[in-house]
């Protein structure tokens, strides 16, 4: 049976058309109502869209060191997605640019890591007070543009469009980082390329990597074999463990640079030593080698801190991490030293920061270290102890902030979460994002504190999936306290910009946490 529309119907029906639903998601004009994370230092709109598309090319200027890699960078980013070539070309000579522009600021008051965006309907520009300023500009281009850019394979129908406007951002801390054990339960190089990813993401650039434990020894120390070769060779529960060598060591420094990411090794020292003293018998102070160890316990072994191949040995492992590590830290632990002898412990540290020095390095310690004599330019990170943390910054030393009890992501969200621990605090998304590094510990202020880091220790982090889903999605939240001015951050607004990304994670493939403190998106998988 065929149905036959009169005239008079058929143009009515053809007049309603443009107001029915389209599959397609609204175009958003106004750049305020973008949901940034962090959230920038201004936004102002203009009422406009830029559409990228396949013509659309990423121009650089000759002269800005540094901006060619982040080009490269982004034009990589966006291609899966979009399938678009996204051509990489020199500005110079050219009359009139259309595309995407990156170029470096002669604006002093962004500072090295600040940028301006500025979207008209013809052109984004992105000009940074450095490459580094230029790549988190880069990072909120990214946000910009539809959920659907993180996808790994092209978007077919998809509209590249972002609101048109300005938006002026620099960050309140220079070190915003977070930490991976990868000595408790080992992750392989893609494993942590992928964590490098998130990091930068959301404009965070210190990947602090634990690197030595009780439960395993992690890098390729040349001069002392039988710490990977023996040492390396287990974790938690008895697994395999695993190392990296010397050349997997600096392709992730050099993988962490091109995302504008410091890689800081920790070795721990004295204590949490046990992968070392099963390596080499001489480091005891009994000279024999105990079994290696699988469980999570803390606080049982130490180096033989009176002894000279004790001295050697830690000589020999900060000379060679010192080659290969560019960066200007190492951090040496100091953490939980039970086993080490009260009276030996300050002397210890001293010395240790003086072959740190002599290597051309700066020493970060754990709060415990504040106890030394600690010399100027020296960092202390604060993980449980205020007390001390007050004592650094009576010393000259500046503070990293690291409460176990407001940023350890390895902490359990409730008691309900199926991976974690809770002995420093049960963290759920609003307690990890509520707190401010400058105001937790009366006494100690903005000018005290270098930055930021977050932790994820590993002792029940098994694979991928448990990592994401610890660190998802508290992670966008301490990126926000390490960047944004504490004026800007409030619950309520985080919230609403937190919940649409659900569906910007899921195209990331991250499987995080669905808390329910957060009003999720209706647009994210229930």
């Amino acid at each position: 049976m065929q149905i036959r529309l009169s005239p008079l119907l058929s143009i009515t029906f053809l007049a309603i058309l443009p107001l029915m639903p389209s599959c397609e998601p609204p175009v958003t004009t106004d750049l305020t109502k973008s949901t940034l994370i962090p959230q920038p230092a201004s936004v102002t709109a203009s009422g406009g869209t830029f559409v990228m598309n396949a013509d659309t090319k990423i121009y650089v200027s000759d002269s800005d060191e540094g901006t060619d890699a982040v080009a490269s960078y982004l034009s990589q980013l966006l291609s899966p997605a979009t399938g678009y070539a996204l051509e990489v070309s020199s500005s110079e000579g050219v009359n009139e640019l259309s595309g995407i522009l990156l170029e470096v600021s002669d604006d002093a008051t962004l500072g090295k890591e600040g940028y301006e965006l500025t979207i008209t309907e013809g052109m984004v520009k992105i000009a940074g007070g450095s490459a580094a300023g230029i790549f988190y500009g880069a990072q909120t281009l990214r946000q910009l543009l539809p959920d659907a850019i993180e996808a790994s394979v092209t978007q077919e129908g998809q509209t590249w469009s972002i609101p048109t406007g300005t938006i002026r951002d620099m960050p309140v801390y220079g070190y915003r980082g977070a930490m991976l054990d990868v000595a408790r339960h080992f992750f392989d190089v893609n494993e942590v390329k992928r964590f490098i990813d998130f990091l930068a993401a959301y404009k965070m650039n210190v990947l602090h990597l634990h690197l030595s434990d009780d439960q395993g020894w992690r890098i390729e120390i040349k001069s002392w074999p039988l710490l990977t070769e023996h040492g390396g060779q287990t974790e938690v529960g008895g697994g395999k463990g695993g190392f990296y060598t010397q050349e997997q060591y600096k392709e992730l420094v050099a993988y962490a640079a091109e995302r504008q990411i410091l890689v800081i090794p920790e070795i721990d020292v004295p204590g949490h030593t046990n992968a070392a003293l099963a390596s080499y018998p001489a480091l005891n102070c009994d000279g024999r080698a105990p079994e290696l160890y699988t469980g999570t316990e803390v606080g049982f072994s130490t180096l033989c801190t009176d002894k000279k191949v004790t001295y050697e040995f830690l000589n020999d492992v900060v000379r060679e991490l010192a080659e290969i590590t560019p960066g200007p830290y190492l951090h040496i632990g100091g953490d939980e030293s039970h086993a080490t002898k009260s009276e030996d412990y300050l002397p210890f540290v001293n010395q240790v920061q003086g072959i740190v020095k002599a290597h051309g390095k700066t020493m970060i310690g754990w709060d415990e270290t504040a106890q030394a004599d600690l010399s100027e330019g020296s960092v202390v990170q604060l993980w449980h102890n205020a007390d001390f943390a007050k004592m650094a910054v009576q010393k000259g030393a500046k503070l990293i902030m690291s409460p176990a009890n407001k940023a350890y992501l390895d902490m359990q969200y409730d008691s309900t979460s199926r991976i974690g621990l809770h002995w420093a605090a049960y963290i759920e998304v609003p307690d990890g994002y509520n707190w401010d590094p400058a105001t937790i510990v009366p006494g100690i202020g903005r000018e005290d504190i270098i930055g930021m880091e977050c932790a994820l220790w590993s002792e029940t982090v098994t694979d991928m999936a448990d990592i994401e889903y610890l660190t998802f999605p508290r992670l966008p939240g301490y990126a926000e306290i390490a960047w944004s001015a504490s004026s800007l951050r409030n619950w309520e607004s985080y919230e609403k910009r937190l919940s649409a990304h659900a569906s910007r994670m899921e195209s990331m493939g991250i499987g995080f946490y669905r808390s329910p403190k957060v009003a999720w998106a209706a647009s994210g998988k229930e």
